[in-house]
C-alpha cells in the first residue's frame, strides 16, 4: 500500500501522524517543524547548485510493504550484507516498512534498545523526544532538516545505557525494491556515560525507475567516555536525489568513529558532521566516494572543537570517472577557548577520465591560540610511477591501475566492523571502477 498526498497541509500530516499511532508530542512536534520550513532557508553547498534538484519537493508518503518472517525471504544482494552468525542484533527495513528484527536476549537484559523509529516513539516515548533533534541536528538547521522533522517516513533507534559494552556489531539494512519510495530516514544513535557500541548501516536500492527524493539524517549522541563506531555504505539508484546529514554531539572524553562509503549512484549532497562539545572529546571520520556517469555530488566533512584537548581528524578519498563532478570540503574549526585542541585532515582525489572534475577544499577555522591544526589535499591522476612499478611486474595496465585503486580507498575500506559490509563496500567500488 502507498500513502501519498502532495498537499502538505497541517491536516494532512495531522492524519498521517494519527494512522501511525504516533504520540500527541510527535503530532505536535512534526506540524511545528512544518511551519518552520516555510521561512528556513535552504542549504548552500559551496559551488554546487542544488536549485533544480527539487530537494525541497517533499510530501507526506509512505510505501507500505509486507515483513519478513526469516531472512531467507531476503533479495540475494541484501542476504550478502548479513551474516546471521555475527548479526545477532539486526533490523531491515523494506521501503518505508518496519520487515524484520532481531535482538539479542543478552542485549534486552542489559537495558539495550534497538528497534524501529516508529515503535520507539509509541513504546519509549521519553527518550525518544528527549534526543529527537535537540541535540546533533537541531530542526531549524535549515529548510531540508525542517521538513525531513514534519515527514520522516521510517529510520531506527538505538540506546545503550550507562556502563553496557556492546561487543557484537549491531546492523540495519535499508532496502528499497519499490521504485516509488520517497525515503525520509531518520536514525537516532545514543550512547549513555561509559558505554559502547558498533553500529553499521547499508542504504540499497533494488528498484530503479521513477525520480524520487532521499532525505536522510543520522543524530548520535554520544556521553562522556563513551564510545560509538559509526559504519555505513550507502547505494541508492541513481534516480534518487538525496540529501544526507549525519552528525555527531560528543561530550567530555567521549569518541565517535565514522566509515562511510558513500557509493549513491544519483545527485547526492552529504553533509557530516562531528561536533566536539566536551573536553577530551575524539572524533574520526573516514569516507570514501566514488563517482560515476554525469553524477553531481558535493560531501562536506566538518569537525567543530568547543572543548578543550578535543582531537578531530578527516580523512578523505574519492575517486572520479566518466563526466562525473564531485566538492570535497574538510573543515577544521577550532572556538574559542577550546585550547589545546588538534584538528587534522587530508582529502585526496583521484581522476580517471579527462571530463571528469574533482575538488579537494581544507579549511581551517581557528579562534584559539593554543592549538594544533594542519591539512593536506591533492587532486590529480593515477601516479605514472606506481603504475609502471606495477607493470614492470607483469600487471597488465588495466590490472594495475584497478589495484591502485583499491589501495587508495582501502584506508576507509578496512576500518569497517562488519566482514560482509567490508565485503559489499569492496564489490561495490570493484562495479564501479571497472
Amino acid at each position: 500500500m502507498t500513502i501519498e498526498t502532495t498537499l502538505l497541509e497541517k491536516d494532512v500530516l495531522s492524519s498521517f501522524s494519527k494512522e501511525h499511532s504516533e504520540p500527541a508530542w510527535l503530532e505536535s512536534f512534526r506540524l511545528d517543524a512544518l511551519s518552520a520550513s516555510s521561512t528556513l532557508p535552504m542549504p548552500k553547498p559551496d559551488k554546487t547548485k542544488i536549485d533544480k534538484w527539487k530537494l525541497e519537493d517533499m510530501k507526506v508518503s509512505s510505501v507500505e510493504s509486507e515483513a519478513f518472517s526469516t531472512l531467507d525471504e531476503l533479495a540475494e544482494d541484501v542476504k550478502k550484507l548479513i551474516n546471521p552468525d555475527e548479526n545477532r542484533n539486526l533490523y531491515v527495513q523494506r521501503n518505508n516498512t518496519a520487515a524484520y528484527l532481531t535482538v539479542s536476549q543478552e542485549l534486552k537484559d542489559k537495558g539495550v534498545i534497538f528497534t524501529d523509529i516508529r515503535t520507539a516513539a509509541k513504546e519509549h516515548p521519553e527518550l525518544l523526544q528527549k534526543y529527537f533533534m535537540t541535540k546533533s541536528v537541531p530542526v531549524n538547521t535549515n529548510k531540508l532538516t525542517a521538513l525531513h522533522a514534519a515527514l520522516f517516513n521510517g529510520g531506527a533507534f538505538l540506546y545503550v545505557p550507562r556502563n553496557v559494552v556492546v561487543e557484537e556489531p549491531i546492523q540495519a539494512v535499508f532496502m528499497i525494491d519499490n521504485a516509488d519510495t520517497e525515503l525520509y530516514n531518520h536514525v537516532l544513535v545514543v550512547a549513555e556515560d561509559s558505554s559502547s557500541v558498533t553500529y553499521v548501516e547499508n542504504y540499497i536500492s533494488l528498484a530503479d525507475g521513477k525520480e524520487t527524493i532521499g532525505n536522510i539524517i543520522s543524530e548520535v549522541v554520544v556521553g562522556n567516555n563513551a564510545i560509538v563506531k559509526y559504519g555505513a555504505v550507502d547505494t541508492l539508484s541513481k534516480n534518487m536525489r538525496t540529501y544526507v546529514n549525519r552528525n555527531a554531539y560528543v561530550e567530555n572524553d567521549g569518541r565517535v568513529e565514522w566509515a562511510l562509503g558513500l557509493m549513491n549512484d544519483g545527485n547526492t549532497i552529504s553533509e557530516n558532521i562531528t561536533n566536539l562539545h566536551g573536553n577530551g572529546s575524539y572524533g574520526d571520520t573516514k569516507t570514501v566516494v566514488v563517482g560515476t556517469g554525469k553524477q553531481t555530488q558535493n560531501f562536506t566533512t566538518k569537525v567543530v572543537h568547543f572543548g578543550k584537548n578535543s582531537n578531530g581528524y578527516i580523512l578523505k578519498h574519492g575517486v572520479m570517472k566518466d563526466e562525473a563532478s564531485s566538492i570535497f570540503n574538510g573543515i577544521g574549526k577550532i572556538e574559542h577557548g577550546a585550547t589545546k585542541a588538534d584538528a587534522v585532515q587530508e582529502s585526496r582525489v583521484l581522476m580517471l577520465s579527462p571530463k571528469a572534475r574533482g575538488d579537494a577544499n581544507p579549511i581551517l577555522l581557528i579562534d584559539e591560540d593554543d592549538v594544533t591544526a594542519g591539512h593536506a589535499a591533492s587532486v590529480g591522476r593515477v601516479d605514472p610511477i606506481q603504475l609502471y612499478y606495477l607493470m614492470s611486474r607483469g600487471i597488465s595496465k588495466t590490472e594495475a591501475e584497478r589495484l591502485i585503486i583499491h589501495g587508495f580507498l582501502a584506508p576507509v575500506v578496512n576500518q569497517l566492523p562488519v566482514e560482509a559490509v567490508k565485503k559489499q563496500l569492496t564489490e561495490v567500488i570493484e562495479r564501479k571502477v571497472k
